[in-house]
């Protein structure tokens, strides 16, 4: 059982509010980060009692929410996006994993700790992290520890990035190719992005599946410097499908107008629940198991692409 504020709480009360919860997010009452402040609330007061089963939720809610946003999305537009923030991806990837390696023996950390975290940093968070860490045969505490600072990270950048870009006066386009490169894993890139705006959703969700197909490249660049087995690569399949619902919706207007609209508004709903759920993993004892060096790294990785990539952004 997770340490909690409240000890020992009453379980069938602990579920109850867990499930009342999760209901309210669904609703229009409750926005991205409202729902996420809500997941950690629960996790720091009652906990998850559903740790087990949310964990796989997450994942798979995440990726149907964001190849329902396809429908939602032009292709012609969608290009124009990726050809802008093309170069920029390139450099910030070799820059974040060169710098995460050199930082990480400053900080006296194991390598492949250091690797896992500047992996995450550098493209899609969670993600890399999951698809880089067969091949370089990290250990589960390894993972976690990378897991726990990208996502501890995550959270802050969803609260933080929509406040700043619009005290810059950023422009919509502008705003999700910055949440895209700077943000670590694609629910909240996604949810920071929909609270700027509409444009700035479709930039970002753009961007940033056209990042993650980074995490093959890398994975095999992984296996290579740590000669590990590449037969466990792992290809995110979903980017394929959201690219499948973004032509249909290009190219089949006549078709996909009589449902887009509602796929699109139940996966922004569905997204707000992803978030609620992600919180609910931030517990106490997943901010211990963090630890001081990896955390020191992640921010420090952090600071580099976000102030970097909003610098190129803006000149």
């Amino acid at each position: 059982m997770a340490t909690t504020i409240i000890k020992n709480p009453n379980p069938t009360l602990v579920k109850c509010v867990f499930v009342a919860l999760a209901v309210l997010c669904a609703t229009p009452l409750v926005n991205t980060p409202v729902a996420l402040c809500l997941g950690i609330a629960m996790a720091f007061l009652l906990g998850n009692p559903f740790a087990s089963w949310s964990s796989k939720a997450t994942g798979w809610l995440l990726k149907a929410a964001v190849v329902g946003l396809g429908f939602g999305m032009n292709m012609h537009s969608a290009l124009q996006a990726g050809r802008e923030g093309f170069l920029l991806t390139v450099f910030s990837i070799a820059v974040v994993l060169i710098l995460g390696f050199v930082l990480g023996r400053m900080l006296g950390m194991e390598r492949r700790t250091s690797h896992l975290v500047a992996s995450g940093t550098a493209i899609c968070g969670g993600s890399a992290i999951a698809a880089v860490a067969p091949v370089v045969k990290a250990r589960p505490d390894e993972i976690s520890v990378a897991l726990g600072t990208v996502f501890l990270l995550n959270s802050v950048a969803l609260l933080v990035f929509p406040p700043i870009g619009a005290w810059l006066d950023m422009s919509q386009t502008d705003f999700g190719t910055w949440c895209a490169i700077a943000i670590h894993d694609t629910s909240s890139v996604v949810g920071a992005s929909e609270i700027y705006g509409e444009e700035a959703l479709q930039t970002a969700t753009t961007v940033k599946l056209a990042r993650a197909l980074w995490i093959i490249p890398v994975s095999l660049l992984s296996m290579w410097l740590f000669k590990g087995d590449g037969r466990k690569v792992s290809i995110p399949y979903f980017i394929g499908l959201f690219v499948l619902a973004m032509l249909a919706n290009t190219f089949l207007p006549d078709i996909t107008s009589v449902f887009n609209s509602q796929v699109v508004a139940l996966s922004k709903v569905g997204l707000t629940i992803t978030l609620f759920l992600i919180g609910t993993s931030l517990s106490p004892d997943r901010l211990r198991t963090v630890g001081f060096r990896p955390l020191v790294l992640g921010v420090m990785l952090w600071v580099v692409v976000s102030v970097g990539s909003l610098v190129a952004i803006l000149w």
